[in-house]
């Protein structure tokens, strides 16, 4: 049994993880499995990723899955049901940024002048993040709620963004679609406690990932700041997202958990 009393925690559940071919999703993955979760589903659109992922965990599964497919999304949930007989826990990880805006961002910082970015920003740009980020978002929900109503049970944990809250300069179509993911949610929340599952939310801010991986040093630098904590690891925010995951967070629906070190509060 381990010190903080939590092993087992998990014990005999079905869960799924998107986004789980790295980062925060990797994380939570990993800590399902070593929780006792019966078995865990990683899915990502990174074949290759995932099943490295996976391959690590005696519970884990590998899928490749663009969430952005709702058809694919519904089969995915669909097929571990029919194997699983249910599924349990749910933690939607999966999402994009945008590399090619970050770097129209960081030019600006670096000659001194005000980031110029809506009025050049592409229709498929914009489409691309919202048709990840935000219908994906969607399409998880809706797949993991016709999966969990006719056991009246289950948790769903959504990794938003602190985005919403500090909407960053030059960064329009990604906090739009963190916001949207943020008010699905919580809609859905609010709808589904009655059929008895549980959906929350996590905010992440700044986080060790492949994504802040692919952030210019002159945007990571300006997350520098000596009277916070540094990035987050995945490990920490994965924490949360389990957290909100487990029986401990019963009374907790549709809360927002802003995870950003200290940087704003909301």
């Amino acid at each position: 049994m381990s010190t903080d009393g939590r092993q087992g925690r998990f014990e005999d559940k079905v869960a799924m993880v998107t986004g789980a071919g790295s980062g925060m999703g990797a994380a939570v993955a990993r800590q399902l499995a070593a929780e006792g979760a019966r078995v865990v589903v990683l899915a990502d659109v990174n074949a290759e990723g995932v099943k490295g992922v996976a391959e690590e965990l005696p519970a884990g599964r590998a899928v490749s899955l663009d969430v952005a497919a709702a058809a694919a999304v519904d089969a995915t949930v669909e097929d571990v049901v029919r194997q699983y007989g249910r599924l349990d826990i749910l933690v939607h990880a999966a999402g994009v940024d945008d590399p090619e805006v970050k770097q129209w961002i960081a030019e600006a910082l670096v000659e001194g002048r005000q980031p110029e970015v809506t009025d050049r920003l592409a229709d498929e740009a914009w489409h691309r993040v919202m048709r990840v980020n935000l219908d994906g978002t969607f399409h998880v929900l809706r797949a993991a709620v016709r999966a969990m109503r006719p056991a009246r049970a289950g948790a769903i944990v959504v990794i938003g963004s602190s985005s919403v809250f500090d909407t960053p300069v030059g960064y329009p179509h990604y906090a739009a679609s963190k916001a949207g993911v943020h008010a699905l949610s919580q809609a859905v929340a609010k709808e589904v406690i009655a059929s008895g599952i549980r959906v929350n939310v996590v905010a992440p801010g700044p986080t060790e990932t492949g994504m802040a991986a692919r952030t210019p040093e002159v945007m990571r630098s300006g997350f520098a700041d000596p009277r916070v904590r540094p990035y987050a690891t995945p490990e920490e925010i994965g924490d949360i997202a389990l957290f909100l995951a487990s029986d401990a967070a019963a009374n907790l629906v549709g809360a927002v958990l802003l995870a950003n070190g200290g940087r704003f509060t909301g």
